[in-house]
């Protein structure tokens, strides 16, 4: 097996100064870190984060746990989360969770059995309580939870009110919000809260469906949303993420529906499915880079012994796309 011995030895160097390349302690030339770096690469030495993190007692991994790992959210989100940490000169480790709780649960375990520095978690069904005594700073994005360390969410009442009052700016009378319910899932119900906000401001009418999932996966029966724009006469669809907003485009489409000339339609994310759609989809953007960076930056500032908000909200906008626009 390979050592930070046999590396030294290749690269010329001392341990000591190998050592502060790996640990990123002191300076260090840039001649010098590539001595070590090509040196790894040669004997294919691969450092032990584990054993690093405990002899100094700090460590450079972090958990992420989401419940979809082939979800263009939690895939974006998961991207910037790795390019912020790595940035730092941290690592991640990606669980998949599938949204079931005692995945959650174990996955937690196997953090704090490997020392990780701290733990981002994506929404989740695992009771809060499982995180009152992990040890291990928890920064939770999109779900509100009292026992985490830190929470970051996008302004998710904010962005329903948003997205309802656009429709009805574009002289939708009749609206629809499509919510995407998961078991103890917060979000989206602060969403259907903006929405109803908006749509009781300006007097119009309105309906909701309510599609009960037990994960992030998108639907295909849709025969309550059927049901509903064929008996009523909605004008503006409104759905709590992009991905369902997709599925509903598809439907409306294959009933005859002219999107947006006879029924506009509305997103939550703008995430890639939004911008690739055509006609695009207008959708509430959600910070989601910021989101990640903050998650990172706050585990680090919690390893350096700084104080963290215990709740965040980050503001949100309107992309507008075709979905909503008559040309």
């Amino acid at each position: 097996m390979t050592t930070i011995k046999d590396v030294a030895k290749e690269a010329g160097l001392a341990v000591g100064t190998v050592s502060r390349v790996l640990n990123n302690r002191g300076y260090i030339s840039d001649q010098t870190r590539e001595k070590v770096y090509k040196a790894m690469e040669k004997l294919n030495y691969q450092p032990n984060e584990v054993a690093r993190a405990l002899s100094r007692q700090k460590s450079t991994l972090i958990g992420v746990i989401v419940p979809l790992v082939n979800h263009p959210y939690f895939s974006n989100s998961i991207d910037n989360i790795e390019r912020t940490a790595i940035e730092y000169g941290y690592n991640i480790i990606l669980l998949n969770s599938d949204g079931l709780a005692e995945k959650e649960y174990d996955y937690l375990e196997f953090c704090r059995r490997n020392h990780v520095a701290g733990i981002i978690i994506y929404y989740g069904s695992l009771d809060g309580s499982k995180f009152s005594d992990i040890g291990i700073p928890i920064i939770s994005i999109e779900r509100h939870m009292q026992e985490c360390t830190a929470n970051i969410e996008c302004d998710n009442i904010g962005g329903g009110r948003l997205g309802a009052q656009h429709l009805i700016d574009q002289g939708c009378s009749h609206l629809l919000f499509i919510n995407g319910f998961v078991d103890q899932d917060d979000t989206s119900g602060h969403r259907r809260q903006g929405f109803e906000e908006a749509c009781q401001a300006a007097g119009v009418s309105y309906d909701i469906v309510e599609l009960v999932q037990s994960d992030y996966r998108v639907p295909e029966n849709l025969s309550e949303i059927e049901k509903i724009i064929d008996s009523e006469d909605i004008d503006g669809v409104f759905s709590s993420s992009d991905m369902i907003a997709a599925r509903v485009y598809r439907l409306l489409k294959e009933k005859g529906y002219r999107v947006p000339e006879e029924v506009k339609l509305v997103g939550f994310d703008d995430s890639n499915v939004a911008e690739f759609m055509v006609p695009g989809l207008t959708s509430v953007h959600q910070p989601v880079d910021k989101m990640a960076q903050l998650a990172v930056n706050y585990i680090i500032d919690i390893q350096n012994d700084r104080v963290v908000p215990k709740r965040s909200i980050l503001p949100v906008s309107l992309t507008v796309r075709e979905s909503t626009e008559n040309y």
